[in-house]
């Protein structure tokens, strides 16, 4: 049989694309389902949960401790299985999730489904990137990423809609069916991951590098013998070679061995990746995604049904402002994306401080500001969707050298669940117990984001994984706003110049090859 059913270039990136955002588009379901199911009555009263608080947000946040935990799983099953059968397993691990949950009669029943659900959520969401990454060209890598987290914002909106269309039923219906309707994308898993390409790094990185020539001209839609094709298999093999020689052990990350004795400032670069990871966490985006109907219930005075429905109208408005990002990610940069959208978010959180902070006053005629706070609310999805729904997913998987890029985007993921974890556990109990001092806290997260990425966090836009690799060994400074080529959002010229230097360099070798073998045919 033909590979991939005969596609090639541009319609293989797509089905891979497909693919990968069809599990990011699972992710964002389950983000924004239980948002709507904790605030429905059947729920509460099956589970006995009227009144409980602190259970609820538990009940929730647990689900977050099932993604940390896959993430780490994610470390040794990216490595070890490839990026196609680790994603395979962490489906297979959230239909169990899916189907535990559904059946639910018991807050530990509901709980083993959540932690189950998460552990194949988490490592899914930690390859799937690493996956696309790896198989997309440098100038796509960005964008495609992009969109797999706006279909993750699609899933996200659907789930809103649907709780909305459910909060008019009556029964278990009202709850149960929602948790289910994930299978919908769990069979689109199923029925496109098997036939796609492994990723050709990965192959190499395990002695095929046979299979990967291959696949770099699939995926090119090049001849195997293209000069690209071979430019390309030998960086990806030196940057192989290199990491091999030069990568840190588990134990000398531990003893924390960096600079010259880390090769590639393997450490550093976990941070970074780690560090985009937490920060899009305490932006507040799950204080809103998980509880949106809750925020609008407890904090604004809204009828649940009012609630519900401007949860789904501004997951409408999500989804469409974040496709801002698919033009401009490559363009602008990740570095601004990151800036730009957490100056807008502190704006945002500020206002809803100032308008929360004077609707709880006693004094008569403040009371209505708590609904002006709407308006910023869903503001602050305009610069999230734009800026932070992406890089940080995106981030990862291009700062973290080869050898450690799977276990960096594990960390990275699990990064992002165990402060998920935090942010979700503490919110209703932070609503009720601070009221608007509350929302303090996530004002000036997001201010503060503004000078750590400008002084620490290098631009990766238009760069190909092997140019990121060669400046960390050329550049050990932490303080990259310095240095030109780290903060430019085009490709240095020096790494371009190295690059038509090689493909020189390989198209001279071909040509001595082809006219040695004609003087002996001769």
């Amino acid at each position: 049989m033909v590979p991939y059913f005969g596609l090639k270039g541009g319609m293989l990136t797509l089905w891979m694309t497909i693919a990968c955002a069809t599990d990011m588009t699972l992710f964002g379901y389950d983000q924004g389902v239980f948002g709507g199911v904790v605030v429905t009555q059947d729920f509460l009263d099956t589970l006995g949960l009227n009144g409980k608080t602190t259970m609820v947000s538990t009940v929730t946040a647990i689900y977050d401790i099932g993604c940390f935990l896959g993430a780490i799983l994610a470390f040794g099953l990216g490595d070890k299985f490839g990026r196609k059968k680790s994603i395979l397993i962490g489906t297979t691990i959230m239909s169990v999730g899916a189907v535990l949950q559904a059946t639910a009669f018991s807050v530990p029943h509901m709980i083993v489904g959540r932690i189950v659900g998460g552990i194949g959520n988490g490592i899914n969401t930690s390859i799937a990137p690493v996956w696309q990454g790896e198989t997309s060209k440098a100038s796509w890598r960005g964008r495609l990423i992009i969109i797999e987290m706006i279909l993750n914002i699609a899933g996200f909106s659907l789930s809103n809609w649907v709780t909305y269309a459910f909060s008019f039923s009556g029964g278990s219906i009202s709850w149960r069916f929602l948790i289910a309707l994930q299978f919908l994308f769990i069979f689109i898993l199923y029925a496109t991951v098997p036939w796609l390409p492994e990723s050709p790094r990965w192959l190499i990185a395990h002695d095929q590098s046979h299979a990967a020539e291959q696949i770099i001209a699939d995926l090119e839609d090049l001849p195997v013998d293209d000069v690209y094709v071979l430019a390309e298999l030998k960086d990806i093999q030196w940057a192989v070679q290199y990491e091999r020689e030069n990568a840190l052990s588990w134990s000398d990350l531990l003893r924390g061995r960096t600079g010259h004795q880390g090769g590639t400032c393997t450490v550093r670069r976990l941070i970074l990746g780690m560090g985009t990871q937490a920060m899009q966490q305490l932006s507040g985006i799950n204080v809103t995604s998980y509880y949106l109907p809750y925020v609008l219930i407890h904090s604004v005075g809204l009828s649940n049904n009012f609630a519900r429905l401007l949860a789904a109208c501004n997951s409408v408005s999500y989804l469409l402002f974040s496709l801002i990002g698919i033009p401009n990610v490559e363009r602008w940069g990740r570095r601004k994306m990151m800036m730009y959208a957490a100056a807008g978010q502190f704006v945002c959180y500020l206002m809803i401080t100032i308008y929360l902070r004077y609707s709880e006053s006693l004094v008569s005629g403040y009371q209505h500001w708590a609904a002006a706070s709407v308006a910023f609310f869903f503001a602050y999805y305009v610069f999230f969707g734009i800026g932070w729904q992406g890089v940080p997913w995106l981030y990862p998987t291009e700062i973290n050298s080869l050898s450690m890029r799977g276990k960096g985007a594990a960390l990275g993921t699990a990064t992002n669940w165990i402060v998920n974890f935090v942010v979700v556990e503490i919110t209703p109990p932070g609503i009720q117990s601070l009221g608007w001092k509350f929302y303090i806290i996530w004002t000036v997260c997001n201010f503060s984001f503004i000078p750590i990425i400008y002084l620490f966090y290098p631009e990766t836009a238009g760069r190909t994984l092997e140019d990121i690799d060669r400046f960390f060994i050329d550049n050990q400074d932490i303080f990259v706003y310095r240095y030109p080529e780290a903060i430019s959002s085009e490709r240095p010229r020096k790494y371009v110049d190295e690059e038509q230097q090689e493909m020189k360099k390989i198209e001279s070798a071909q040509h001595v090859e082809r006219v040695s073998k004609a003087s002996h045919t001769e």
